[in-house]
């Protein structure tokens, strides 16, 4: 129990019907819904988000400030891929039902459905989960600031920008088109020579190393 909840009152929540809670929605296969302290008074330090998906669609990369967060597959599967700070590697974890990826706190990360009809439920340590995302780095962020640090031609970077929409939470926008390299997308990965598991089939990254659950 927390000292600042007063769990006589009549306003004290202990259940909730998170499917009446969206966070964002692409369309009826790809949304997300939340729990946190907001939606549920009684909440400590847990939220979560459950996330629907569709094949090849990809919640965006982002990190959370505040918390770290598990990734529980209950259905279909999904490629969970973050970016270990120290070690400067992608690392991706294929998980199906029953299984799990684990992303501590601020660590970049992003998900992608392998199946349609996957359902992921992700848990943080947090009574609400903060986020930082890559469309918003990439829309809010001055053009000149990014051609000046990174010395590279401020009108192609507004080009090349341009098509990001902030807040995209689920990409790809359904106006995507093909890209001239799609046939190469769907390249099986290599994988961790210790791994447990045989190969896993991660879309979109096929320069990437596949590290699987174990």
């Amino acid at each position: 129990m927390v000292s600042y909840m007063d769990y006589t009152s009549p306003s004290t929540q202990y259940a909730f019907d998170v499917n009446k809670s969206p966070l964002f929605k692409k369309d009826n296969k790809n949304y997300i819904n939340v729990l946190g302290v907001n939606q549920l008074n009684t909440l400590e330090n847990v939220s979560l988000l459950d996330i629907f998906l569709s094949k090849n669609n990809i919640v965006e990369p982002h990190y959370h400030q505040n918390a770290a967060e598990l990734v529980y597959c209950i259905s279909g599967a999904a490629v969970v891929s973050m970016l270990n700070p120290f070690t400067k590697q992608i690392l991706n974890y294929a998980i199906t039902p029953g299984q799990v990826a684990n992303i501590p706190q601020g660590w970049w990360h992003y998900e992608i459905a392998s199946v349609d009809n996957t359902h992921l439920l992700a848990i943080f340590d947090a009574p609400t989960p903060e986020v930082i995302l890559g469309s918003d780095i990439l829309k809010f962020t001055p053009a000149t600031i990014m051609a000046h640090t990174y010395c590279i031609d401020e009108n192609q970077w507004k080009q090349v920008t341009a098509p990001v929409k902030p807040t995209t939470y689920i990409g790809p926008n359904k106006n995507c088109s093909k890209s001239k390299n799609a046939k190469n997308h769907n390249q099986p990965l290599p994988t961790n020579q210790h791994s447990h598991f045989p190969h896993q089939y991660v879309p979109y990254y096929p320069q990437y190393r596949t590290t699987n659950y174990v």
